[in-house]
């Protein structure tokens, strides 16, 4: 009976000790493709607030859905890995009318950087 208890425990710790990780998902179609950030954990949903009302001043979300799940820019055909998203994020730092600080660049990356994981998980 003892053993029994040790085995449901250590059946209960390995249940509880394998990580539960969303996949990333999508909503929408063509130009109203975009993220659906409903299990994004709570940093990301705070940085995905920043991402979805600055990128969009330039170009569809779409875009960003096809480079994060694809893996290559579309207007480019480059590959979107870590260092393209470094390189978007130093561009928008540079272009005068992109309206974002450091801070809104730094949360941007890290937010398709943890999209690119996600997307890579799948």
């Amino acid at each position: 009976m003892k053993s029994m208890k040790i085995v449901w425990a250590f059946l209960l710790v390995l249940l509880m000790a394998f990580p539960c990780h969303a996949a990333l998902k999508t909503i929408g179609k063509s130009d109203k493709l975009t993220f659906d950030p409903t299990n994004f954990p709570p940093q990301m949903k705070s940085d995905w607030q920043i991402m979805k009302v600055k990128c969009v001043k330039c170009h569809t979300m779409e875009r960003t859905v096809v480079s994060i799940t694809t893996g290559v820019a579309p207007i480019s055909g480059q590959p979107f890995d870590r260092g393209a998203t470094r390189a978007y994020g130093v561009k928008m730092m540079r272009k005068p009318d992109s309206n974002m600080n450091k801070q809104e660049v730094k949360a941007c990356v890290d937010l398709m950087n943890w999209m690119l994981e996600e997307s890579a998980k799948q």
